[in-house]
């Protein structure tokens, strides 16, 4: 997983962007194939704003989070982007596969 952090009118401290990647570490384990996550830290007065974009083969996700400050919005934005991808996981599995007559030949 390839982790891109930018700011939009802020700058992004080492220790914003070592949160993010802590954060962010825990959606590796949802998909064995690497995929692209952009992350924009920004300051939308009063709230501080962290925006998320994950490119995976054949789908772009994107998610938004505001809060207080930036900590807690880049905590939700890590939560929110967890619940997206394992929706996305459960929506790859091909639930047409299962028990069917027709296919273990018992039919007719």
């Amino acid at each position: 997983m390839r982790i891109e952090t930018h700011g939009h009118q802020i700058e992004v401290t080492p220790a914003l962007r070592d949160y993010v990647d802590s954060k962010l570490e825990r959606l590796s384990r949802h998909f064995e194939r690497p995929f692209d996550v952009r992350i924009q830290l920004g300051l939308d007065k009063p709230q501080h704003k962290a925006e998320a974009t994950v490119t995976l083969p054949g789908r772009t996700l994107h998610a938004d989070a505001s809060a207080a400050d930036m900590y807690a919005a880049i905590d939700l934005l890590a939560d929110k982007l967890d619940r997206l991808l394992v929706k996305h996981k459960d929506r790859m599995v091909d639930h047409h596969r299962g028990e069917n007559p027709v296919r273990d030949g018992s039919f007719g």
